[in-house]
């Protein structure tokens, strides 16, 4: 029998630990692992390499700044030069999902070089009623904003296909918004995924330190003290146990923050945390450009080794970038409050987690697939499809050279993003080959695939999520 493909001399990394075998490869999946090199149409040298299961971006903003079937090109490019092989997009819609989400599924569909799926964001009474449908079209995880309401209510949605004016919204997500989605989602059996900052305490935070005119990336963090993260969390937590909900924490990188989760999952909740890149290694003490703003804050050094601390001791689930593909002409303004929040970040995780986690022993290459792949899938119900290399399931690798040294810079992962905030870093420990249902994507930092191989990946409503 001939194979489409086989994968040699790679060390691969599975649960129970780290095998010296090639994978054999038909039909887009795993189909068993040997040690002799059978017959295939295309052989992939992996000697000195490590293969991984394909690493999971839970948490990207893009159709945002530019219409989704020009931003699902790029960010995916981007993505694929990172070795992500799945990408979760953070849909932000205005009106009804009904109406606006077809176009939305429509123009996606053919744009992407890896496979993709979507969480809803609700931010209207309308919207709550409308998670049914989203669920019977596969969008299964729902996200709320709880920094978004009153005066600082302002956030761009996504743009609708083929349009390229920004679509800037005023929102109210109040606490009876917040119940009635948690309430829902918990009757689909879908996680709800939380932006925790109680948005009176930000506002309230915001207008003192504008009226002391204070302008640092220092100032930004202080205006959004991690207390108010911990004060949104302690929220939702009630409303999650009331209704018996799954929450996912976004983007967490405070101590005070992970603490507050502590005590929650003490009390019973069903929780799972995401950090982000930035969380790990950019800090106000070490820079104050305002290209490094982003809701929540980077915060101190202490908060750093605090999210580590919890990566390592499994305390924190999965990395997501919180990527958004914006230019440099939007992003800084005349001082931190006129700068936009939020930064590109989609095509870093995965070498950063590899160069100042694996290389520095912070985390374990067990860790790291877990926090990248496993876990994800796993939450997010596309497992075992993703998340695993086991026999029977889609053959998306990330083929990484742990001692390859390559200098970060906004141009090497050709996104849409003009400006990258980790520019200049030098990162060792690479992905090389990025590997997308059995398919070379990307391969030394070039994308070889063409835009609209990539595959939306099915999921259904799930309520026992189990990591173990």
């Amino acid at each position: 029998m001939t194979f489409d493909t086989v994968v040699v001399d790679s060390h691969v990394v599975l649960p129970h630990g780290i095998i010296d075998k090639n994978i054999i490869i038909d039909d887009g999946k795993v189909v068993k692992f040997t040690t002799d090199v059978p017959s295939c149409d295309c052989k992939i040298n992996g000697a000195g390499l490590v293969s991984v299961p394909g690493p999971i971006d839970p948490h990207v903003h893009y159709g945002v700044y530019s219409p989704i079937e020009e931003a699902a090109v790029t960010e995916s490019h981007a993505a694929a030069i990172g070795g992500v092989t799945t990408m979760m997009r953070m849909l932000r819609l205005q009106g009804k999902f009904s109406t606006d989400l077809p176009p939305q599924l429509d123009a996606a569909s053919s744009s992407h070089y890896i496979d993709y799926t979507i969480h809803a964001s609700i931010f209207t009474e309308q919207q709550v009623h409308e998670m049914s449908y989203c669920v019977a079209n596969g969008i299964t995880s729902f996200k709320i904003y709880m920094n978004l309401a009153g005066e600082v209510g302002h956030v761009y949605m996504d743009l609708p296909p083929n349009t390229f004016k920004l679509q800037e919204a005023k929102v109210d997500v109040t606490n009876d918004i917040i119940e009635k989605i948690v309430k829902t989602a918990a009757s689909l059996q879908c996680p709800v995924l939380v932006h925790a900052e109680d948005y009176e305490s930000c506002a309230s935070g915001m207008k003192t330190a504008k009226e002391k005119q204070q302008d640092s990336l220092s100032a930004w963090s202080k205006s959004r003290d991690p207390k108010y993260e911990a004060k949104a969390i302690k929220t939702i937590c009630e409303y999650a146990r009331q209704y018996n909900c799954t929450i996912y924490f976004v983007h967490i990188g405070s101590k005070i923050a992970l603490e507050q989760i502590r005590v929650e999952r003490n009390l019973g909740t069903k929780i799972y945390v995401e950090t982000c890149p930035h969380y790990m290694i950019l800090s106000y003490e070490n820079r104050d450009d305002y290209l490094a703003k982003v809701m929540p804050p980077i915060r101190s050094t202490t908060d750093n080794q605090a999210v580590w601390n919890a990566m390592h001791n499994e305390e924190i689930d999965t990395v997501g970038t919180d990527h958004v593909a914006n230019r440099l002409s939007l992003k800084v303004g005349a001082d931190v409050w006129e700068s936009l929040a939020g930064f590109p970040g989609i095509g870093i995780s995965i070498p950063i987690l590899l160069s100042e986690g694996v290389n520095r022993h912070r985390i374990s290459l067990h860790q790291f697939t877990k926090l990248t792949s496993e876990n994800p899938a796993k939450i997010f119900s596309m497992y075992p499809q993703k998340g695993s290399l086991e026999c029977g399931h889609d053959a998306d690798i990330a083929m990484l050279n742990m001692k390859h040294e390559q200098k970060v810079t906004s141009d090497l992962f050709g996104g849409f993003s003009d400006y990258i905030v980790y520019e200049g870093m030098m990162l060792r420990g690479w992905p090389v080959k990025t590997i997308v249902r059995g398919n070379v994507v990307a391969e030394d930092f070039t994308v070889i695939e063409k835009p609209g191989y990539g595959e939306s990946v099915p999921r259904s409503a799930n309520s026992q999520i189990s990591l173990d």
